[in-house]
């Protein structure tokens, strides 16, 4: 199927993402516009200490009007690998680093509009290394145990996609460690 990109417009310029309208010619000939959110990549880790606490955040989220409890996550800088912006976020949002950083996998968070790539992590050897967070951030640290979180997710009360998609890509190696 062939389908020509025949022009793109960034329509809004914003602090965390562009707009963009999209113009493709379909295989029919058609000209269709599509509206896309042009955002960088972004990272999601799941950090959890050696008693085998999940380490989440519960975030004021804006567009839910509401805190969600969520793993910590966040963009990627511009020419910022995956692993260090990980690593950064992880010692904004919570105050820790990790010592042992696992890349479990990447996917689109929403491929129907944005161009968002996120890299899912699993942090280990939790240790304090706090940076100070985001001044638009209101956020609360919340330890809950592994095998809590797994079942907060399977009976639908963690919402926050990101989040669910970490946890059930670090199963296996939570199984493996014995922490569920």
């Amino acid at each position: 199927m062939n389908i020509e990109v025949v022009r793109k417009e960034t329509v809004y310029k914003g602090r965390v993402f562009n707009i963009r309208q999209d113009f493709l010619k379909l295989p029919d000939g058609n000209v269709v516009q599509i509206d896309v959110v042009d955002h960088r990549d972004s990272v999601t880790i799941l950090p959890v200490d050696e008693a085998g606490q999940v380490w989440f955040i519960r975030q004021y989220r804006q567009p839910v009007e509401g805190f969600l409890l969520e793993v910590p996550a966040g963009v990627a800088e511009v020419g910022e690998d995956p692993q260090t912006s990980a690593q950064r976020e992880l010692r904004e949002e919570i105050g820790m680093a990790a010592g042992q950083m696992l890349e479990l996998g990447s996917f689109y968070l929403a491929p129907g509009y944005a161009t968002e790539y996120m890299h899912v992590f699993l942090a280990r050897d939790l240790y304090p290394s706090p940076l100070p967070g985001d001044e638009d951030e209101i956020i609360e640290v919340e330890k809950v145990s592994a095998s809590e979180a797994v079942r907060l997710a399977e009976t639908g009360k963690l919402e926050d996609s990101k989040s669910l998609i970490a946890l059930f890509w670090a199963r296996p190696y939570l199984k493996q460690a014995g922490i569920i």
